[in-house]
This record gives C-alpha cells, structure tokens and sequence, in this order.
C-alpha cells in the first residue's frame, strides 16, 4: 500500500507540482526545477519521538553540516495564477535523510512530498524581485512511514526577464503522524513562466491587445498606425498617408490647387488668390475693373473713374445749385417756396436715370440743444425725400443720414460758419 501511494504522489507531482512564482494574468503558468536541502535541527521539537539531534526554533539556521541534500534536481512543479498577487501550486520534492541534527543513521531514509499551497506575491503584480509567503499542507512519505502534514513559507525570486527567473524558498513542514520529524526545507531552483498567447508577435498579449492578429503600438493597445499619424489604421480614412484627425487621418486636400488647403479655401474647387481666400476676383458690373478696386462694383464705369459711372458737368451743375438754393424755415423742416425749382430740375435728372441713388444728409450748426438738433437735421433730409418722392423719384433710391451738429464745414463761433453747417448735403451714389 505504501509502494502504491508512493508511485500515485509521484506520478500526480510530475504533472501538476511546482514552486509557485510570479505568474500573472500574461503568463499564468510556472513551471519549476530546484533542488532542496531538509535540516530536522532547528525546530524546536523535543520529546521521545524526536529521531536525532534538535535545537533551538532557528538555531543554527544555516548550518549546511546539518543538511541532507542531493547533488541533482530533486523539486518539480507547477503553479496556476487565479488572481491579482495569488496563485494555487502544487510541488513534488524528492531527498534521502541521513543526517538528523547531526546525528547520522545508517540508513537511508527516502523522502518524498507533496505539497499544495495558495501563495500571495508581497508585491502584488509581477516585478524583478518579488518576496512571497505561502501556506498549505501535503502528505510526505519517509521510509515506512507516511502522514499528512501542514507547512509554512516564505522567499524571494527574481526574475532575469518576463518568463525566466530564480527563486529561494524556505518551508517548515510538521506531519500529523511522523511528528518526530518536523523540518526546515530550503528550496533553490529555476523558474519558467508561460502561457500567454501573442499572436501578432507584438510584445501585447492577445487578451490586452486591441488588434490580436495585426502587430501594433502599446500605446495604441496592440493596433498599428502604419503613417504614424497617432490615429490607428482602423479608423484612419488614409492608412498609409499621415493627416490630421478632424480630416480622419487624411492630409487636407487642394482640390483646385491654387495653394489654399480645402479647408481653408472658400471656393475649394475654382482656383483663386489666397488674397481673396482662394475665390478668384470678380468684375461684377464686367466694367474691365475687378470688384476690389471697383468704387461702384455692382454700376459700370471706366477705369478713370475706379469703375464708377462719369456724372455730366450739367448733373453737377445741377446737384450744385440745389445745394445752394436749398432754405427752410427758421428752426423748421418746411422747404421754403424759392428752393422747390432746383430741387425739381434734380428730380428729372434723378428720373431720367433710373439706377443712379441720392444720399441726402442732414446737418445743423451748434446752436440749441443737442437733441433738437439732430431731430432737426433729420427732419430736414426726410423732408427733401418726400419733395423728390412726389416728383416721381423711386423712394428706394433715396438715402437718408442725419448727422446733427457732430459734422461742421466751418467755426460755429461766426454767424457765416454757422449759416453753412446748416445744410442739407445730396451725393449721388453707385453700388
């Protein structure tokens, strides 16, 4: 029966055993070879079943004459990670005691045990160096003798890179029914950690890589930005051609090519100055000048005259004398009698060109108050209106402004200059 339970923990240990090491959720496996040293002295144990020599809990520690050990790999396991920092393992450990405390048998005991503990990483998530604890039990075989036991350890590993490390252990191990044998087992070996899938080879693992089967960045989760643009291919419109993101990773195009970028350009398909923000110039009234050096854009005219209409000396002439002729009212908006025939030679030349437009402007001198004042000056300019509207002029085409006292020709401080900032001002005006 022994032989049989023997052979069951051996063969069980060979396919699930191990020292338990820094998996993580990349690689959640380890596999373990070490070799192990058991010392019976330091324990403490004392009593009639004590086999050997014992002293003092930790007495004597590291005292290698009282070592029983093996020139050879005498440790195998295996060790599943399951959580943040914890990890459930199983260990086979092979030795032959000769020495107890000091003291040598004659025989050669064989020892073999199976362990299963829950170890937790103090350092929680993989690192180089990573000190560990653990806790659990097992069933050791020595000689004729088996039993249950439970054990306690701590150690220290490192890791030379993501998969490959060191690691030394320390156990104490006390059996329920070989209780003379309790012991310190030191455990040095080689740890390999597995079991992570990358697919696209990228240094990503597949569970945290966005892109599996495509190598990608980490700083884009394992996707490839293939013209380095800092948008992903898969949501890059030009993969292989960089370009911003508010045109999804395509380069803002010249559709008209005319050095403005689409974007920027407010006629993105007809060549034009980037004066004129990439529209080309206009000449509205096709008068031979474009419409930004054209006064009158929208009214041909030659380009002597910055595109505006020439008004015949006899317009002037006409313009002229009702200026001058134009009275009212003392303190009033009433046109005075002498006035109304030069106002209506204007308003036949007005008719008799039906595009042309009349501002009319009102002014007054400083005299009074303010307010009155600018009231007057508008009154004034709208009663000149009303008298060309009744003329036949087209009221669309008569512009009103009023300016108060705020626009004098001449010194307010004289009754001359004050007779010629009341007046009433009529411009002719092309668009």
């Amino acid at each position: 029966m022994k032989i049989i339970s023997r052979c069951l923990i051996i063969a069980f240990a060979m396919v699930i055993s191990n020292l338990a090491f820094a998996q993580d959720e990349n690689n959640p496996w380890v596999v373990s070879i070490a070799t192990n040293a058991i010392d019976t002295y330091p324990t403490g144990k004392t009593g009639s079943q004590v086999i050997g020599n014992t002293g003092n809990l930790f007495q004597d520690f590291y005292n290698t004459d009282n070592w029983n050990y093996l020139s050879a790999i005498t440790t195998l396991g295996v060790s599943r990670n399951f959580t943040e920092g914890f990890s459930l393992a199983g260990r086979f450990s092979f030795n032959e005691l000769t020495n107890f405390g000091g003291e040598k048998t004659g025989d050669n005991l064989v020892y073999n045990s199976f362990d299963l503990v829950l170890r937790n990483s103090l350092v929680g998530k993989s690192s180089t160096w990573e000190p560990f604890t653990e806790a659990g039990g097992g069933y050791i075989v020595l000689g004729d003798g088996e039993s249950f036991h439970f054990t306690l350890g701590a150690g220290l590993a490192y890791w030379a890179n993501e998969n490959i490390g060191l690691s030394y252990q320390v156990n104490y191990k006390d059996a329920f029914e070989l209780n003379g044998v309790a012991h310190f087992q030191h455990q040095l070996g080689v740890n390999i950690k597995f079991g992570g899938v990358d697919t696209d080879g990228d240094g990503i693992y597949d569970k945290f890589d966005a892109c599996p089967e495509v190598a990608g960045l980490e700083e884009f989760q394992g996707c490839p930005d293939t013209d380095g643009d800092g948008i992903i291919d898969g949501i890059d419109d030009c993969i292989e051609t960089p370009g911003p993101k508010e045109n999804n990773g395509c380069p803002w195009p010249d559709t008209d090519e005319d050095g403005l970028l689409d974007k920027d350009d407010d006629c993105p398909t007809i060549p034009g100055p980037k004066e004129n923000n990439g529209c080309p110039y206009v000449d509205t009234d096709e008068d031979g000048l474009f419409d930004k050096d054209d006064e009158c854009p929208n009214t041909p005219g030659p380009i002597e005259n910055k595109g505006c209409p020439v008004i015949e000396e006899e317009v002037v002439e006409v313009l002229q004398t009702a200026f001058d002729n134009l009275e009212f009212r003392t303190a009033k908006d009433i046109i005075l009698n002498d006035s109304k025939p030069s106002l209506e030679e204007l308003a036949t030349v007005l008719n008799e060109r039906p595009t042309w437009k009349l501002e009319i402007s009102g002014h007054t001198d400083n005299v009074g108050n303010e307010d009155k004042n600018m009231v007057l000056s508008k009154k004034r300019a709208e009663s000149v209106k009303k008298f060309l509207v009744a003329q036949g002029v087209d009221e669309t085409h008569l512009i009103i402004k009023f300016f108060g006292e705020t626009a004098p020709i001449a010194d307010n401080n004289t009754a001359d200059g004050r007779q010629k900032n009341r007046r009433v001002e009529m411009k002719v005006i092309f668009e």
